[in-house]
């Protein structure tokens, strides 16, 4: 059996030769398929309609590896995580069952992000070391998802699937993805995150990462400073340090006004499951990364 690892993890694990700026605290692995994803979201490399490298998901290279070879190195990582990706195609399940029997074996927490699936199936991967799970909403608004989100699944089915998440796994182990730069407004996302919180989940932020082959190729990702804006907002509500109305939108849904309040490092680092962080995934080494790895490294640039 294959599965594919992103190119930090495959470094980190010896089997790829290269220098890393920050090393992955979780192993990202992705299931292999030879063939295209199910659904056709605009802006993914795995869409149904992309021409984009079928080792592609957002800017990150995913090589294929025997899944033996990779349990056999997972050691030289020393990561404190799992994070298993996938991809939607006939007998994905199956194929997660499996990865899942064999990687439990290594006793390391292991997030999955997955399409939606039956609350038996959610139980049983509960029982195979799975504690959080990944909710790919991507968009911050039902107007947004059903421009970009070409999917067998509703904005209303991943809702639901959100709330059977938290029924079995608890409060805060569901991780709602959302991308920043869909073509959604401020007030969308903050809204968006706000209710994640209410209901108990939380969030993980990406930024849109135009990826050469997918339908949303030619757009251009977020500007820095909105990225920012949005990460403050999220740190404030996440913290309980802010509602709603604490924020303030222009008749566009630009947010315009913060509350005044002093935001430590940590608000610009990575968000999402304990141990990710996700190095470089939505933009190049050399550049000022939307999330960063570490707050050791926010203070670095600062």
């Amino acid at each position: 059996m294959r599965v594919r690892l992103s190119y930090g993890t495959a470094v980190s694990m010896g089997l790829i030769r290269a220098k890393l700026l920050a090393r992955p605290t979780t192993a990202y692995l992705m299931t292999y398929y030879e063939g295209r994803c199910i659904n056709d979201c605009k802006f993914c490399a795995q869409a149904r309609s992309s021409r984009a490298n079928l080792e592609m998901l957002s800017r990150v290279v995913w090589p294929a590896f025997e899944l033996e070879t990779v349990l056999k190195n997972f050691s030289k990582g020393n990561f404190k995580r799992i994070c298993l990706q996938t991809i939607d195609y006939p007998n994905m399940l199956s194929d997660v069952f499996s990865l899942l029997e064999e990687l439990s074996k290594l006793n390391v927490p292991i997030s999955l992000s997955i399409t939606p699936v039956p609350r038996s199936e959610l139980e049983e991967f509960s029982t195979l070391g799975v504690d959080y799970i990944g909710v790919g909403l991507d968009a911050a608004s039902e107007r947004v998802y059903k421009d970009v989100k070409i999917s067998r699944y509703s904005w209303d089915d991943m809702w639901k699937f959100f709330d059977d998440v938290l029924s079995v796994f608890g409060k805060g182990r569901a991780v709602v993805h959302l991308i920043v730069g869909l073509g959604e407004t401020d007030k969308e996302i903050v809204e968006t995150i706000g209710e994640v919180y209410k209901k108990g989940g939380i969030v993980s932020l990406f930024a849109f990462t135009p990826i050469k082959g997918t339908q949303m190729e030619n757009f251009s990702p977020p500007p820095l400073e909105r990225y920012r804006k949005i990460q403050v907002a999220h740190y404030l509500i996440k913290t309980g340090e802010a509602e709603l109305e604490d924020f303030e939108f222009d008749e566009f849904g630009n947010l315009i006004g913060l509350p005044k309040t002093e935001v430590p490092p940590i608000a610009y680092v990575t968000q999402g499951c304990p141990w990710c962080n996700r190095p470089y995934y939505n933009e190049r080494p050399g550049r000022e990364p939307y999330n960063y790895p570490s707050v050791e490294m926010v203070r670095k640039r600062k």
